[in-house]
């Protein structure tokens, strides 16, 4: 422990866990991304539908939202989970982290798809060179796609699709940990 002189240990604590949460206060997220070694064992055996969305990983697809209700219906019998982010959104990279492993510990059961939203093509490609994922994203620069599914104007949001097809729930907001995305997704799409 740090040297804390003239102060009880009390508020010598204090001031450590108040600087250290200060500190990660507004810091950059840091990628997350598990090694292409884990990522291969993790989707060996993956079903064919699932096998192509990885075969597509960290890839931005044009194609409106007719490629996009055309992927889902690719999906039929899997449940989805759709991100819908931008890299200019603060609270995105902050998610995308968790995004990197919740998609490869699922990613064999649950179908995960991004949607670029309201962003330019060469700033997304950049970000995702930082926060590489497992699964495409479409672009949206002119939203939509997500008017296509009634998503509202905040980022990021993330929707989760029943294997029917039919949306269950969308979350508006960012998913800071692990526990938290997994803990919906057991939830609303009740996968084990």
């Amino acid at each position: 422990m740090a040297s804390c002189p003239l102060v009880s240990a009390r508020t010598c604590v204090a001031a450590l866990v108040l600087a250290a949460a200060v500190a990660g206060c507004g810091g950059q997220a840091r990628n997350a991304a598990p090694s292409v070694t884990v990522v291969k064992a993790d989707f060996q055996g993956s079903p064919a539908p699932l096998a192509a969305l990885h075969a597509q990983a960290n890839q931005l697809l044009g194609g409106g939202p007719a490629a996009f209700k055309a992927r889902l219906r690719e999906l039929h019998g899997y449940p989805v989970v759709v991100n819908m982010w931008a890299s200019w959104c603060e609270p995105c990279q902050s998610e995308f982290p968790v995004y990197q492993r919740v998609a490869v510990l699922d990613g064999r059961r649950v179908a995960f798809i991004g949607i670029d939203a309201k962003d330019a093509d060469s700033a997304a490609s950049s970000f995702l060179r930082h926060f590489p994922v497992t699964y495409p994203s479409y672009t949206d620069p002119n939203g939509r796609i997500g008017a296509a599914i009634d998503a509202y104007s905040v980022y990021p949001q993330t929707f989760y699709f029943s294997p029917s097809g039919t949306m269950v729930y969308d979350k508006a907001g960012p998913y800071l940990s692990v526990p938290a995305l997994e803990k919906d997704i057991r939830f609303y799409l009740h996968v084990n």
